[in-house]
């Protein structure tokens, strides 16, 4: 990844959705701000729960008042909701985690338990510029999805929705109440994969050919390694190569699931033998009543076409990470 010498920070833009980590955001949001105006930032604050709302006030603040950085307290929802606002803008995006994932943070080493820590690096890090993916529907109609993580199509993506509606347990103990919860009804369906420029290469369970035809349990895509609050789904995954990592769990019975699920919730890489991994440009990937999430975040159903966006993002990093 590349990185450039930090400039001067004096103005910085701040959003905080209030509902991200369950209401923990504008407590989050605080204490960043009074760290960044003891350290003589100006911050100018938008606090909003409408998505639409956020872009509009980011657009309009990096247009007329061209902020050093646009600074998101909360989850990988709100990073989410900000990529169109910033993306192929140049305007650093740093993240305060106050959600209960928080894996595009994780990715950079960013502290997700000390507030302070993490505001400094506003003023403290390096730009990092990474790849986006592009996510567009063939049925929605909608217009195409920003994501920087990674994309949950079948099993994965009905747990991330059921614990998006959990109140309790908190944090990533939500994501394996909602697996078990899953675990009761149908987990596979009859997917078919096409990808432009497939490769293996540097894969740990690399799949054969540019196509996948096979009953799956879920299909996930992703620009960086985690999802979930650190779910290691693609772990060979690099957000800054212009390729996205795809992952077929193929069709496992409950108590392979059962141990699975576990190995993946631990971060650690696995070797089961239906679990094959690829490396494409563009990917496409269908399977009929099949729901999709990006980031965490609802993205209709499939099928999609997704595409590697490379260098559309920059971020702010602590210094010394690479």
């Amino acid at each position: 990844m590349s990185s450039s010498t930090r400039r001067d920070v004096r103005l910085v833009t701040m959003v905080t959705n209030p509902a991200s980590g369950l209401g923990r955001a504008s407590a989050v949001a605080a204490v960043a701000a009074e760290r960044l105006r003891a350290r003589g930032v100006e911050v100018v604050e938008v606090r909003t729960d409408s998505a639409a709302e956020s872009v509009r006030q980011v657009r309009h603040s990096i247009a007329c008042r061209r902020p050093d950085a646009v600074v998101s307290v909360g989850g990988d929802g709100l990073m989410n909701v900000l990529l169109p606002a910033v993306a192929q803008t140049g305007v650093p995006l740093a993240l305060v985690p106050a959600g209960s994932g928080n894996d595009l943070a994780r990715v950079f080493d960013i502290p997700t338990k000390n507030t302070v820590a993490a505001a400094d690096i506003v003023l403290d890090g390096r730009t990092r510029t990474i790849d986006l993916g592009r996510l567009e529907s063939a049925e929605s109609g909608s217009a195409p999805m920003w994501f920087a993580t990674v994309v949950g199509t079948g099993f994965d993506a009905r747990v991330t929705l059921r614990a998006n509606e959990m109140e309790w347990p908190k944090g990533r103990s939500r994501y394996t109440a909602a697996a078990v919860a899953e675990l009761s009804h149908k987990c596979h369906a009859p997917y078919r994969v096409t990808m432009s420029d497939a490769s293996t290469e540097g894969l740990r369970n690399p799949g054969v050919g540019s196509a996948v035809r096979a009953d799956a349990v879920m299909v996930a895509v992703g620009n960086t390694s985690t999802y979930g609050g650190g779910m290691l789904i693609c772990p060979d995954a690099i957000p800054d190569d212009g390729l996205l990592d795809l992952t077929v769990v193929g069709e496992l019975s409950r108590f392979e699931m059962m141990r699975l699920l576990p190995v993946l919730a631990a971060g650690k890489p696995t070797t089961h033998p239906k679990v094959v991994q690829f490396r494409a440009s563009e990917i496409t990937v269908s399977a009929p009543g099949t729901p999709v999430t990006a980031d965490g975040e609802p993205a209709g159903m499939l099928p999609i076409t997704i595409r590697s966006v490379p260098a559309a993002l920059t971020v702010l990093a602590p210094a010394g990470r690479w």
